[in-house]
């Protein structure tokens, strides 16, 4: 007996094995999957509340480390029981970074309203800093949500929008205060009968989305720093003025908000850094989340089928007194309880007018119809930094055509040529321009410039030497004794070699002798040797030749 005991002892362990590890695979596949996508601006608070879901401790906004952004981000946690032994559920959270379509364009990729619309829930951040955004952007969040659910119109798609919305429906229907105890079912419950929505409530997602409206530094609501611009609490002028003004404004605000989120069947709540006000934000969103399915239409049918409970109860209840800290669960608020915050505050005109914003998105633009962000602008003026205003662009002139038209101009006027300073003669009077270079034209060349030319030397020479010096004993011009000159020395040359040796030639007066004050002659000899005497002379024998004497104040000889 000992011995088949022991040898039957080794087969038990593996059986059990196995059958644990079947177990925990079967409860790991059996871990209910959820999403939430995250919607906000650039600098909202996003990662604030992205590290109050996951449970991880904040970044410190003071200091000033890098923060990377990403096209979509994404992380994820298990969620688990308050034992922190049984893991409840497993929570993917998608960051959309931006409204820029280039971001959004990705959501579809990762989470497919077909598979995912049953699974998700979505929040919408909004900055406190910056209030005069909230409509606009609310504006853009949720019809962007519109749009996503709608998919690519798939009859599948449809079906599961109409269950959904069905869900939440019915969540609506049944909300109750919420209690840290659960109430007992009421008879209406019991009996099937179920009231119908308040006016306003839930007129819009199709899908039955849960939606969560977030408005993050609530805590710089009421800050004592009355700064106007961009300053430490960033709310520009809305800052200055505290008192019973700026608590209309924003009691005024946080209606208008609850005014949309009771059309769209979504909630409100307002965040500050602390965890208190992040931590019942993090159990809503895990009740939303796990809604349990609408009861079926015929009621229940005996009390052996007990309705389905929410393993992620909302225990808080709703708070619209403390600006900080405001709490306002989907189903809880209706058009009485906003009316009562604030007395002038007409939520049924503000609906119409939100409803006009839409129409206009869709192209249908009815006449005298308020709308809704332009009423909120009046209310809450634009505090935000303004884009410096550029001077408008200088478009220059094409080269070509700024030449082409230049060059027109400087036709049709003779004195716009440059060239016509080197066409035109100058003053005779004026002296010459000196190192003055320039294109010369095609009649430059021509005679009559030439003669010209010659002419005003001739006489800027007269000019400068007719003080001086005598003048031509012939009265001839400085040309013509050039002229002549040259002649005599032709025809003296033809002389000498015509005449015969020893004679002598009659002098020739040289045409310097006009200019200067030294006469000078030029004497033809054929003798052998030619003497010069007086004062300084000097002469000059070549055999037969030519001989030239120039004497000073005591003459010239020719011997």
């Amino acid at each position: 007996m000992n011995e088949n005991s022991r040898s039957s002892s080794p087969d038990a362990p593996p059986q059990d094995l196995w059958l644990s590890i079947l177990d925990s695979v079967s409860s790991s596949r059996s871990i209910p999957a959820k999403s939430v996508l995250i919607l906000g601006q650039p600098s909202t608070g996003k990662s604030t509340i992205v590290s109050a879901l996951l449970q991880k401790p904040t970044a410190d906004i003071s200091k000033d480390e890098p923060r990377t952004d990403f096209a979509l981000g994404y992380d994820w946690v298990d969620v688990r029981d308050e034992g922190e032994e049984d893991i409840l559920a497993r929570l993917s959270i998608y960051t959309v970074p931006s409204s820029a379509p280039s971001y959004t364009a990705l959501v579809s990729n990762f989470l497919h309203p077909q598979f995912a619309l049953p699974h998700t829930a979505v929040v919408i951040v909004l900055d406190w800093t910056r209030p005069w955004t909230f409509l606009d952007e609310l504006h853009t969040w949720l019809a962007w949500v519109e749009s996503w659910v709608q998919g690519d119109g798939a009859r599948e798609l449809e079906v599961i929008c109409e269950e959904h919305r069905e869900r939440w429906h019915a969540h609506l229907q049944h909300y109750t205060e919420p209690s840290a105890e659960p109430l007992p079912a009421s008879s209406s419950t019991l009996q099937g009968t179920i009231l119908p929505l308040r006016s306003g409530t839930f007129t819009h997602n199709t899908a039955g989305v849960p939606i969560i409206v977030v408005c993050t530094k609530a805590d710089l609501i009421d800050d004592n720093n009355d700064l106007v611009g961009a300053g430490a609490s960033g709310m520009g002028g809305m800052v200055k003025g505290k008192g019973d003004e700026w608590e209309e404004r924003t009691d005024g605000i946080m209606q208008i908000l609850r005014t949309i989120c009771l059309k769209y069947g979504a909630g409100l709540f307002y965040t500050t850094p602390q965890p208190t006000t992040l931590n019942v934000l993090r159990q809503y969103v895990l009740h939303a989340l796990f809604v349990p399915p609408a009861p079926a239409p015929d009621g229940v049918i005996d009390g052996a089928a007990a309705p389905a409970r929410n393993p992620f109860p909302f225990v808080h209840k709703s708070n619209t007194l403390d600006r900080d800290r405001i709490v306002v669960p989907a189903g809880w608020d209706s058009w009485g309880k906003i009316a009562v915050l604030r007395d002038g505050f007409d939520a049924k005109a503000w609906g119409e007018a939100w409803e006009h914003d839409l129409k206009s998105d869709a192209g249908v633009d009815a006449e005298g119809e308020t709308s809704a962000q332009r009423l909120y602008r009046s209310l809450v003026p634009d505090q935000g930094l303004k884009p410096t205003h550029l001077p408008s662009l200088n478009n220059p002139t094409p080269e070509q055509a700024f030449l082409a038209k230049n060059y027109d101009e400087n036709a049709r006027r003779a004195d716009r040529d440059p060239r016509g300073i080197f066409r035109t003669p100058p003053d005779a009077s004026a002296p010459p321009a000196a190192g003055l270079v320039g294109p010369l034209g095609s009649s430059s060349f021509s005679l009559p410039a030439v003669e010209r030319a010659l002419a005003d030397m001739e006489g800027g020479l007269g000019t400068r030497t007719g003080g001086g010096g005598a003048p031509s004993p012939t009265g001839q011009t400085q040309h013509e004794v050039l002229q002549n000159f040259f002649k005599s020395l032709l025809n003296t040359k033809d002389r000498a070699t015509a005449a015969s040796p020893g004679g002598v030639s009659s002098p020739v007066v040289s045409p310097v002798a006009t200019v200067g004050k030294v006469p000078t002659t030029t004497t033809t000899t054929t003798g052998p040797r030619t003497t010069s005497g007086g004062g300084a002379g000097a002469s000059m024998s070549a055999g037969t030749g030519t001989g030239t004497q120039m004497g000073g104040d005591s003459g010239a000889k020719d011997e």
